[in-house]
């Protein structure tokens, strides 16, 4: 039988046409995938054939007529002679499971902390001391895992390849596998004399400080990344990085939304009525930095303010985090009622009441608010 033909390739097919031609055919007839009563055996030929196509030597054994198995058993034999299951691998995932050693250098983990600070902190920013417990380079091996005068040796299981070979026969025949060596945990080498404060590792805990600037206008959830500062790799290889998730604290007067800040006034119901003007203390009254005059701003009410209405204040929200200027700040009037009146204050108000018309008022209902039955009573009226 023809392996070209087999694969469905040309005899001047490149190693790539044929790598993939065999990934196609491979899936399509692997037993784990077509139950056909012929797919064991067709599987078997295609892989028969790609192992010797695949192999310069075995290819060019073939094209001069020659028998590229003859150490083995025939066309069946081909799977059965060591065909690497990394192959099969290569076929389904388009890699092979085989990689060879890894670097005793690598590079560490990114760390996550969480800095609480309050709405003042994030609104115009603060630098704040935060402590950090993570892995850095041990000092006694300089991150190298040996001990002095000693260094890492070719692993006598693996020979330094990082992997061992095991055979499994199955129903297709021999099978090898690649697992990672257990003896160099698939580093290749081994330490003889490993560092006795990090046993090996490069690195140990340690805690330390850190200086984190927190820039105007961050938000809850925001995260500041500080490069290079998370945990250091193994075998002393580059840090990760360090990510503040920033915390805001609930504000007694002020809510935030984006940008913009809200707070709420009470007042008496006189001043909602015949108009006012006070001074508001802001956010920025809680900044070191300024002058008594810049913590306030003066608020006009308007005659007759009703509870509920809002008074817009442009300019003193929160700095934008991306780009120049600030937010607004809303403040929300709420009138108040006065209670325990003594006997002048009552006969003040009632003397209003009578001037306005007001000692016997209908209520004023919202047309929305009416029921059914009250709108078809206003219409018969």
């Amino acid at each position: 039988m023809d392996y070209y033909e087999l694969l469905g390739v040309s005899r001047d097919a490149t190693p790539e046409q044929m790598k993939k031609a065999y990934r196609k055919l491979a899936r399509q007839l692997h037993p784990d995938v077509n139950d056909a009563p012929d797919a064991a055996d067709r599987f078997k030929e295609v892989t028969t054939a790609y192992e010797v196509l695949s192999d310069p030597q075995k290819r060019a054994v073939y094209d001069r007529g020659g028998d590229p198995l003859s150490g083995g058993g025939g066309m069946g034999g081909g799977f059965g002679q060591g065909f690497s299951f990394d192959d099969i691998m290569d076929a389904f995932f388009g890699q092979s499971s085989s990689r060879g050693p890894r670097p005793r250098t690598q590079r560490g983990q990114d760390a996550l902390l969480r800095l609480s600070i309050s709405l003042a902190e994030a609104a115009f920013g603060v630098t704040r001391e935060i402590k950090v417990d993570t892995a850095v380079t041990c000092e006694v091996c300089g991150g190298s895992g040996a001990n002095e005068g000693s260094e890492p040796v070719t692993c006598g299981t693996c020979h330094g390849h990082g992997a061992v070979q095991h055979v499994q026969r199955s129903l297709l025949g021999d099978i090898r596998t690649s697992r990672t060596c257990p003896t160099c945990q698939g580093y290749g080498t081994v330490i003889p004399d490993p560092c006795r404060e990090c046993h090996g590792d490069g690195r140990v805990r340690s805690r330390r400080s850190l200086q984190v600037n927190v820039p105007p206008g961050v938000d809850d959830g925001n995260r500041i990344q500080l490069a290079g500062e998370g945990e250091v790799g193994a075998g002393g290889g580059p840090a990760g990085d360090l990510y503040i998730e920033i915390k805001v604290a609930h504000h007694p007067r002020f809510t935030r939304q984006g940008d913009q800040l809200a707070c709420q006034i009470t007042l008496p119901m006189t001043a909602a009525a015949l108009g006012t003007r006070f001074d508001l203390l802001t956010l920025d009254a809680e900044r070191e930095d300024l002058e008594d005059v810049e913590r306030t701003v003066a608020i006009d009410v308007p005659a007759g303010t009703q509870s509920g209405e809002t008074i817009l204040v442009r300019g003193y929200g929160v700095p934008k985090l991306r780009g120049s200027g600030r937010g607004d700040l809303t403040v929300q009037v709420v009138v108040e009622t006065p209670r325990d009146l003594d006997s002048e204050q009552r006969e003040l108000l009632e003397k209003l009441a009578a001037a306005r018309d007001e000692r016997h008022p209908e209520p004023a209902l919202d047309h929305s608010s009416r029921t059914v039955f009250g709108r078809i009573r206003d219409a018969f009226k």
